[in-house]
């Protein structure tokens, strides 16, 4: 029987929990990068937020032609005046590897927003992108990896 002295015992603690760390940000680092959306040629790039995961606008086939597009579909009349360019329309994704739950979603195309969403990685390069405002009243999009 072989035994482990007490320090090797905590090195060894301290180097699965890094590791199990580095796995957990690794699963994370499968969304991070750009993605593009159904609709209009638009592009969300994923990226670390704190601990979680956020998406944000950064490119589409209205926003080529004028860049400085507001919100003007928000339900909310305040936020209407919000550039779209850099807007974040993901918020607090966790988990991984496969599929991350967190919130809120909005949707500049419709102005619709949802308060739980989920991101399901369906390939390497096939996101789908599900909004929720009630248990069965969701909405899906598929997104594909932009290159």
């Amino acid at each position: 029987m072989i035994r482990i002295a007490p320090v090797t015992a905590i090195a060894t603690a301290l180097l699965a929990t890094c590791w199990t760390g580095s796995a957990l940000a690794a699963n994370d680092d499968a969304l991070i990068g750009r993605w593009r959306t159904q609709e209009r040629g638009g592009v969300v790039e994923i990226h670390r937020c704190g601990a979680a995961l956020c998406g944000r606008v950064v490119d589409g086939a209205p926003l080529r032609a004028n860049p400085d597009q507001r919100d003007v579909k928000n339900g909310d009349k305040a936020l209407r005046t919000r550039k779209l360019m850099g807007l974040r329309i993901l918020g607090g994704f966790t988990g991984g590897p496969t599929e991350w739950k967190g919130g809120p979603l909005y949707d500049p195309n419709s102005g619709d927003g949802a308060a739980t969403g989920y991101l399901m990685l369906a390939g390497p390069d096939t996101l789908k992108v599900k909004g929720c405002l009630a248990l069965f009243l969701c909405r899906t999009q598929t997104w594909q990896r932009a290159r």
